[in-house]
């Protein structure tokens, strides 16, 4: 018997790295590297720039990126040691970022493990969730996400694959 995955909307929505930051990722990213884009023969790399999978033969990049440094900096915040930068994919030139109006949240295939880590205003870390995704994503994302932001401290939670701790995209406080 094969089951389906229905794609609902989400209710909290999932950020890609902005604009501006690819610009400079894409000149030299948060290790004070020099970009270097390849081809993607196989395809299927997280891209956080339109949150969504590569396809073979698309020129990407694997930059180190520091989120919560950008964040902070944008805020007065003070990570102090949460400050932490890591590997990323990106497309090697601007892509135009998600497609508007996307079903689902990126990167949510059932069987996936996935962290949510929470931070409060300063950037500090204030808890987390860990889950394996199920075969109905949506609702699942949701409520972990409602259950983080049920908390008044927290200011945004980062999705990152459990297997890697690489971070796949943020979400900030729905404002009221």
């Amino acid at each position: 018997m094969t089951m389906t995955t229905t794609t609902s909307r989400p209710r909290h929505p999932a950020h890609p790295i902005d604009p501006a930051t690819l610009t400079q990722l894409r000149a030299a990213d948060d290790a004070g590297h020099a970009c270097e884009a390849y081809t993607d023969e196989e395809g299927g790399a997280p891209l956080r720039c339109c949150l969504r999978r590569s396809r073979p033969g698309e020129s990407v990049a694997l930059v180190s990126y520091a989120p919560l440094r950008r964040w902070a900096a944008e805020r007065w915040a003070r990570p102090g040691a949460y400050d932490e930068q890591g590997p990323v994919f990106i497309h090697a030139e601007d892509c135009g970022g998600p497609v508007a109006g996307a079903a689902g949240y990126p990167f949510a295939r059932p069987g996936a493990l996935r962290v949510l880590r929470r931070y409060d205003a300063d950037g500090r870390i204030t808890g987390g969730r860990f889950m394996e995704i199920p075969q109905e994503p949506t609702p699942a994302l949701d409520e972990a996400l409602d259950e983080a932001f049920a908390d008044p401290a927290v200011a945004l939670v980062q999705l990152r694959a459990a297997e890697h701790g690489c971070l796949l995209f943020t979400i900030h406080r729905p404002h009221p």
